[in-house]
């Protein structure tokens, strides 16, 4: 199927980086430089207008939304529905024991191998693909996210602003600019032209004061020991950052927006020291997602085969891990007979296992043995329902097999469970179309196109829907109440 991130939009280099550098130029231009402000001084996003003491959570959270669509439109995001699950569950874990009035989170995970995680206010939780590269267990990647979350708990954006009412504030779209350079690092060239001054001043839109990192480190150890995980590994995550200032030409994009210091590191490890101790975790559900971006991230799925095959019979930070990543690596180096005497091992130590259950089937897909992958993945889902990363693998082995109608029951229905996730709309799109659901297929590339900030491709297809629904009242009112609520999207776009 089509790579669901790289349809129907523009280069970046013309949708977005003349945009960016002129952003970069407004914001050295007027007032205080940003570059040159103190810690203390840092210009933070402006949430609400001028006249605002606190903006409300409410505000927040709409503008967060808004700022999620606008970045999903300038950045490739995952569609490994088995990783966002991971990831998202992970953070609802560390919610519950965090300090956040709203619990409720929206995750992006970026394709980026650099090593980066952002939360933005809202509710708004990124996690670069990279992260995974870079953290060496769970407890060290959780460390990052508890951190991102303190500053979401402590409201640090809005208090900022309550201290700087009567400064000149930048808006979100500093934010927006700042972490769209972040996540596209390297990969466009129009970004890449831009100076190093337009680039700085972006970064400083991320800035916290020292006051508020060392409020976000004490609260994101305590929620780390409060969830059970190791509080020591903050203090390890910050001394890898600091190794990469010294061995890396340009240290991890997180490290760039929080300044790791000694000091820091040394006040990390005071502060887990006075914490009670925790029993180590296993964690082996993080080297499974790690093992699934090391496969992608090697140049070719026959050098990730022999890199997994090395550690599988040498050292490796988790056995089965590296016997998941090989299997992974067979299968997309098209050996499926060879990743099943892999996988084998795993699947008879836990044959409900979705991620291994998900592999297998992919074994039966690469055979083109579509049965077998639809009934092992609905047996499975049967034994853990609702779980996202089964339901998504059994649409896409029913739309393999040619089953339209099977993968659009499945997706119509998931769909009402995961409103804001795109990889669902846009399956569900294709789906529709194989099943001869035109007008299906314009309500769901419309809602796709809303939640990725496409607003005037989102359009179309309402109008289209609309035109063809012209004789079912209830479907053609519910596509015109939402080009209704597309352009107010629109006009609220315009506040970023």
């Amino acid at each position: 199927m089509i790579d669901i991130h790289t349809v129907n939009r523009r280069p970046l280099r013309q949708r977005f980086s003349n945009g960016l550098a002129a952003l970069g130029m407004g914001l050295l231009l007027g007032g205080t430089p940003l570059a040159a402000a103190t810690d203390d001084e840092i210009r933070l996003p402006e949430l609400g207008d001028s006249s605002s003491a606190l903006v409300s959570r409410a505000r927040e959270k709409e503008l967060g939304q808004m700022w999620l669509r606008m970045f999903r439109s300038q950045v490739r995001t995952s569609n490994d529905a088995l990783l966002q699950q991971y990831v998202e569950r992970t953070l609802k874990n560390l919610a519950e024991y965090a300090p956040l009035e709203d619990k409720s989170l929206d995750v992006v995970v970026v394709l980026n191998d650099t090593m980066n995680a952002f939360a933005v206010p809202g509710g708004v939780v990124g996690v670069h693909t990279g992260l995974f590269l870079f953290a060496e267990n769970e407890d060290q990647f959780a460390s990052v996210l508890a951190h991102e979350l303190a500053h979401l708990s402590q409201r640090h954006y809005a208090r900022s602003l309550e201290a700087q009412r009567n400064s000149t504030i930048p808006t979100l779209a500093g934010m927006l600019g700042a972490l769209v350079l972040a996540a596209t690092a390297g990969g466009d060239a129009g970004i890449a032209a831009m100076t190093a001054t337009q680039a700085a001043a972006l970064d400083n839109q991320l800035r916290f004061s020292r006051k508020n990192e060392q409020e976000a480190d004490r609260i994101g150890i305590e929620t780390l020991a409060k969830a059970g995980m190791d509080p020591e590994a903050a203090g390890e995550m910050f001394e890898q950052m600091l190794k990469a200032t010294r061995y890396y030409q340009r240290p991890p994009e997180f490290l760039l927006t929080h300044p790791v210091t000694e000091k820091r590191i040394a006040d990390a490890k005071l502060r887990a020291s006075r914490m009670p101790d925790v029993t180590p975790r296993n964690g082996r559900d993080y080297h499974l997602m790690r093992a699934r971006i090391r496969v992608a991230a090697e140049a070719t799925p026959q050098q990730a085969v022999k890199r997994f095959q090395a550690e599988l019979n040498g050292i490796n930070d988790n056995e089965d891990a590296a016997r998941y990543g090989l299997a992974l690596a067979q299968i997309a180096a098209g050996k499926p007979d060879s990743a099943l005497d892999t996988l084998q091992p795993l699947l008879d130590k836990e044959p409900d296992k979705d991620a291994f259950v998900l592999a297998r089937a992919d074994i039966d897909l690469a055979r083109q043995d579509y049965a077998s992958a639809t009934s092992r993945l609905q047996r499975a889902l049967n034994k853990n329902p609702g779980d996202h990363a089964l339901i998504m693998g059994l649409a896409n082995a029913q739309f393999k097999a040619g089953n339209y109608l099977a993968a659009e029951r499945i997706l119509a229905k998931h769909s009402r469970v995961r409103r804001k996730d795109p990889a669902v709309w846009y399956l569900l799109a294709e789906t529709h179309g194989l099943a001869g659901d035109i007008v299906g297929v314009h309500e769901a590339r419309a809602e796709y196109y809303i939640l990725n900030g496409v607003f005037d491709k989102a359009l179309q297809h309402l109008r289209h829907g609309i035109r063809l629904a012209k004789n079912d009242y209830q479907t053609h009112a519910i596509l015109e109440q939402r080009i209704k609520d597309v352009i107010k999207m629109q006009e609220k776009a315009k506040e970023l």
